[in-house]
């Protein structure tokens, strides 16, 4: 039987009822992530001028995630 493990480093998307990832195990195991933004560990939009910072949080919001997965 399949099992999930939700994986969200932050709870400010449980405000929203989404999570950040999901651990599907059980058979095969998969990682199944949302869209990551550039979105502060309190839920609040960041860098609204500056793209590059966007980028780089985004990505760094992903790292987040899969250290989550990791653990």
């Amino acid at each position: 039987m399949a099992e999930r493990r939700i994986i969200n480093p932050w709870n400010w998307q449980d405000r929203y009822g989404f999570v950040q990832a999901n651990e599907i195990s059980n058979v095969n195991k998969t990682l199944i992530c949302s869209g990551q933004t550039a979105i502060d560990a309190e839920g609040k939009a960041a860098y609204p001028d500056d793209i590059g910072a966007q980028l780089k949080m985004a990505l760094d919001n992903l790292e987040e995630v899969l250290r989550g997965y990791l653990d």
